[in-house]
């Protein structure tokens, strides 16, 4: 019985470095646009999604690798699954803050499917949140006790007021969110 055990555990990590090695490295540019956004490359920072135009002036989009990297994820594809339960857009060129002011999209996103089950998409609207001044599990509790208190609270921290087509910065940046397991609610 050992032996099989053995065994078995050798035949899994050698299957392991093998699909390792054939699907090699995730690089943004590689991707297809359906899976783009909500992905992090190997190399840990966020791909996004972008559109140009052709030379027959039609709009494609391609991934690209943005300059943001998630301090604590790496080789990520956001999973069907995440996308539905957080109400996010793999087709969505960018993001913004600007999701955070709908009622509806913030009620999924604390929702505990995706609150609890889906911490890259929690952690990309916990630093965008940081970033309008607004600590998103406080914003997630006062959503789930008073939507329209927490949209208030929300307009009035200067959300709305900021720019959403302000570049980002150009420089690497380094993000994550502190732990926001259910006990921190």
């Amino acid at each position: 019985m050992a032996y099989y055990v053995k065994s078995s555990i050798i035949l899994f990590f050698a299957s392991t470095l093998f699909l390792q090695g054939a699907l090699g490295e995730i690089a943004c540019e590689n991707l297809p646009t359906n899976v783009c956004s909500f992905s992090i490359a190997s190399s840990g920072k966020r791909c996004l999604l972008e559109n140009s135009a052709n030379d027959e002036g039609k709009t494609e989009y391609q991934c690209k690798t943005s300059e943001v990297v998630v301090g604590n994820m790496a080789e990520y594809i956001e999973t069907d699954e995440c996308v539905n339960a957080c109400g996010v857009d793999r087709n969505s060129v960018g993001i913004s803050s600007d999701a955070l002011l709908e009622p509806q999209f913030t009620a999924k996103l604390c929702s505990p499917a995706c609150y609890q089950n889906c911490p890259n998409v929690v952690d990309l609207y916990f630093n965008l949140a940081a970033g309008e001044g607004v600590y998103l599990p406080d914003l997630c509790n006062k959503q789930r006790s008073s939507p329209h208190r927490a949209m208030i609270e929300l307009l009035s921290s200067g959300a709305a007021a900021t720019d959403a087509s302000a570049p980002i910065a150009s420089e690497n940046i380094v993000v994550g969110a502190p732990d926001i397991s259910p006990a921190s609610f």
